[in-house]
């Protein structure tokens, strides 16, 4: 069953780039107190994810941190990935969490199986706005990037 409206985030501990490499970050302490708009993407680098869904974010960064504490941009990769794409992408006002072993994604019960295509266990595509560790809205798409996009976070917000 994946997480709903009202539920609040599991603690788990996943990776970000830090400044000297990839660091522990857990999920619960990084959600405490503060509102988050959070994205989640099926991999880094893949066509739909660098053309359509994070540059939304990175071009609405500015409006949505008036409106919340934090951008999060979550996938199944490595922390290394995750900071490479991150440069790639001039999203430097965006947290990247690396969940690599798809911890944080099965607690959530947002797993999608995309071994099909050679991929493994990804993240379903979804945005969340979180407000102290409880989900306010959640978007999840299956195809195309409508409910999880930047425009639907600030239709929310």
């Amino acid at each position: 069953m994946s997480i709903s409206q009202g539920d609040t985030l599991p603690s788990v501990t996943i990776k970000t780039n830090g400044a000297n490499g990839p660091e522990d970050l857990d999920t619960g302490a990084f959600f405490k107190g503060r509102k988050v708009a959070l994205f989640a993407v099926p991999g880094a680098f893949t066509p739909g994810c660098s053309v359509t869904h994070m540059p939304g974010f990175v071009v609405n960064a500015d409006t949505l941190l008036e409106k919340v504490d934090a951008i999060a941009c979550m996938a199944v990769n490595d922390a290394f990935v995750m900071d490479a794409w991150q440069k790639d992408q001039n999203a430097e006002h965006i947290t990247m969490l690396a969940d690599g072993n798809a911890e944080f994604t099965k607690a959530l019960g947002l797993e999608l199986d995309a071994s099909g295509f050679g991929m493994g266990a990804r993240s379903k595509r979804f945005a969340m706005i979180v407000n102290d560790g409880v989900v306010e809205y959640i978007g999840i798409d299956d195809k195309g990037v409508e409910k999880s996009s930047a425009e639907a976070v600030l239709a929310q917000l």
